[in-house]
């Protein structure tokens, strides 16, 4: 078991990161290894302290050096779900569980609304990961949501397995099997009564499904951890950065305003504070 788990590789997640190893916890670190994807495409930050008028390249690769210098490492596998089991957090992460005492949220804040009834039909023919739930579906037929170019491998799959599969990203993919059909419109819409049987895109056109994948970088938090408690669209914290849930943090954007790199690295730290002081206890 670890002594945290940390979702997320931005500003907060490092400066977390970093403050656990000082004080020599058995940390897992989930997130890419390049890092923060917002960070490095700014083109220019001009207020952070002590580094004035960086680039975003730059800062993240600062960001990534000094992480490589303290040893800290990423584990690149895709968070779909985390569990309050009392004295410890259950973690699935690519169809893999991991246990630690304390979570570390730093997720950042989703760019993308959810489909309707996405919320309502998960886990009921709604699933956020190909590996965890595509040999449910082997024969069958999905619709698939994909805006991360990095899950293109996630599609091939399900286009391996599954007997048809209607494909939506918002990138170039070249489909891989005879059975698939490229999607012109995005999905808009999830139906269905126990379970959902029907997509619908954005032009209104029905496509009845047995399933239905959807892809994206992030996962809204409430769905990520069910009974998070939220502010609007954001995790709701106290001073230490702790939420609802006892021995689960969160830091960052998905906090809540202002967006800010300073921001979150200060979040970061008190988290990483917080967090000592309840692994003390």
């Amino acid at each position: 078991m670890y002594d945290v788990a940390i979702v997320g590789t931005g500003p907060a997640g490092l400066s977390a990161a970093l403050t656990l190893k000082l004080h020599n916890k058995d940390i897992i670190w989930f997130g890419s290894a390049e890092l923060s994807d917002k960070v490095g495409k700014s083109e220019k930050i001009a207020n952070y302290p002590g580094v004035p008028m960086v680039s975003g390249a730059d800062l993240n690769e600062a960001f990534r050096k000094q992480a490589e210098e303290m040893g800290l490492e990423m584990t690149d596998k895709r968070v779909t779900s985390i569990a309050d089991m009392g004295d410890r957090k259950m973690i699935l992460a690519d169809n893999e569980m991991f246990e630690a005492k304390t979570v570390l949220l730093s997720t950042g804040v989703a760019a993308a609304k959810g489909m309707e009834n996405e919320d309502r039909l998960l886990g009921r023919g709604v699933s956020y990961c190909a590996t965890c739930d595509g040999f449910l579906y082997k024969g069958k037929t999905v619709a698939v949501y994909c805006t991360d170019e990095r899950m293109a491998h996630d599609i091939k799959y399900l286009e391996e397995i599954c007997g048809k599969v209607y494909v939506y990203t918002s990138f170039a993919y070249d489909l891989t099997s005879e059975n698939s059909e490229k999607l012109a419109k995005p999905i808009k819409k999830l139906d269905g009564g126990l379970k959902c049987d029907t997509v619908e895109l954005l032009d209104g056109t029905r496509i009845s499904v047995d399933g239905v994948f959807i892809l994206r970088p992030s996962i809204a938090p409430n769905s990520l951890f069910p009974g998070l408690e939220l502010d609007g669209a954001h995790i709701k914290v106290d001073r230490n950065q702790e939420t609802n849930y006892k021995g689960c943090f969160a830091a960052g954007d998905c906090t809540g305003r202002p967006y800010q790199i300073t921001k979150a690295v200060g979040e970061g730290n008190i988290a990483a504070h917080a967090i000592l002081e309840r692994l003390s206890e």
